[in-house]
């Protein structure tokens, strides 16, 4: 089939400022500076329960990522007040951001209930802030997701968490997690049980630290847009930081 040559000459884009306009190469990863420090990860997990399984869940996630080399940083919940119930001076509020913003790479782990993620697992990710400035503290991070539920296997807190991931411009890591039947899977020192199950959070783990590997130094070079490059800080600042609703 005969397809037309599409000319590529800057007359041609006349909608286009050419001085933001830039032509992405392999080359322009080169030059980016290589990062030495083991790659850094914050885990949420959605319960606050004393048998909680996203926990145990998400102790053993932390245990891969350490084998495998990583800095591993869980935040708990507990006393994490309700989103807008209190400043944003909060102290575990504050502790929150301060993690997001050291952290690469994250997991989010949360039970199913009522066929969505919880209430406790939402008013965390709520409390991150999609900027902070002209800043965005999640852009170009990785994403990892696993849930467990009570019953059958389910994805509905993996796909709306899949959701929040990309709304907020984090780099969600193909592979996930979901465990069925959690209490089956667990034993009495909280640890996951041999099976299939454990198997893949093995898989996702692996995945989430390549992932992190490969994104974490370019990620800024990744998320580098035409449109931003033409604003000014500030006007990125208005534009980014609106009044909530």
């Amino acid at each position: 089939m005969r397809r037309d040559n599409v000319s590529l000459k800057a007359t041609d884009l006349p909608n286009i400022v050419p001085e933001h306009f830039q032509v992405p190469t392999r080359e322009s990863f080169a030059s980016i500076e290589k990062s030495s420090h083991a790659p850094r990860f914050l885990l949420l997990y959605g319960s606050l329960r004393e048998t909680s399984y996203s926990r145990m869940l998400t102790m053993d996630a932390a245990r891969l990522l350490e084998a495998m080399g990583g800095e591993v940083e869980i935040f708990d919940p507990r006393g994490l007040p309700l989103p807008d119930s209190e400043p944003e001076t909060h102290p575990k509020v504050q502790e929150l951001r301060d993690l997001v913003q050291w952290a690469e790479g994250m997991v989010w782990t949360s039970p199913e209930r009522h066929g969505a993620m919880t209430g406790i697992m939402k008013a965390q990710i709520d409390w991150i802030p999609l900027a902070i400035g002209a800043v965005r503290p999640t852009q170009g991070k990785t994403l990892a997701l696993m849930q467990v539920s009570g019953g059958s296997q389910s994805f509905n807190a993996l796909n709306q968490m899949r959701v929040l991931g990309r709304w907020m411009r984090m780099i969600t890591i193909p592979n996930q997690s979901s465990v069925a039947k959690a209490f089956l899977e667990f034993d009495e020192h909280g640890r996951m049980k041999p099976s299939a199950y454990y198997e893949r959070v093995v898989d996702v783990m692996e995945e989430l630290y390549k992932f992190t590997l490969l994104t974490r130094d370019v990620s800024s070079y990744l998320v580098d847009r035409y449109s931003e490059r033409k604003e000014s800080a500030d006007e990125l600042s208005k534009r980014v930081n609106q009044k909530a609703i």
